[in-house]
């Protein structure tokens, strides 16, 4: 942001929330926790939940609900290794498999996507969907940019329009509890 002088486009995550209670939502909006709400030590998971669930609620009972697409990603996983060998795309490759997830009221339910995703599948589905599949190309765009490549159109990278329904009727909200009661897990043997 600092290198292509965009950073009058960084908001404060308030501005996020006033515009999704009140129908203003931008096209597209990345929302990056603060230090306290990233689920990375010294934060918590609860808190980080807590966050998340605050920021798609107001999306939920705000009016864009239906015309809105989350996608919910983390940038490391801070469980065991993959057993799978990360597949090569280019000099960076990609990494080992996060959890992601779709928001929308038009998500397949119950849907598990197994295609290669990275995160380059969002800027894909982004530029499909805002710019009838142009690419930001790197060498051509004008601003600052160290990608070696435009790793859109890499051939092994899957399509997030295909975790989507648009033929059915938008499903409605979910809103969630930010502090929902321990579940079954929580408590073994009882």
């Amino acid at each position: 942001m600092r290198r292509d002088n965009q950073t009058r486009n960084v908001t404060d995550v308030s501005q996020f929330l006033v515009a999704a209670r009140g129908g203003h939502l931008p096209n597209v909006s990345w929302v990056v926790p603060d230090e306290t709400h990233s689920e990375h030590a010294p934060a918590t998971p609860a808190a980080g939940q807590r966050y998340v669930t605050r920021l798609v609620d107001s999306v939920m009972r705000g009016p864009d609900w239906n015309s809105t697409a989350i996608f919910l990603t983390w940038d490391d996983w801070g469980g065991f290794y993959d057993h799978m060998t990360p597949p090569t795309v280019d000099l960076n490759g990609y990494g080992m498999r996060v959890p992601g997830l779709v928001i929308s009221p038009y998500a397949r339910r119950g849907h598990i996507d197994h295609q290669v995703l990275s995160f380059d599948a969002f800027n894909k589905f982004i530029e499909d969907d805002f710019m009838g599949g142009q690419r930001l190309d790197p060498k051509t765009d004008g601003r600052p940019d160290p990608r070696p490549d435009v790793r859109e159109n890499a051939k092994i990278l899957g399509d997030l329009a295909k975790d989507f329904d648009f033929a059915r009727r938008p499903r409605a909200p979910d809103v969630l509890p930010l502090d929902p009661a321990p579940g079954p897990a929580s408590r073994p043997g009882a």
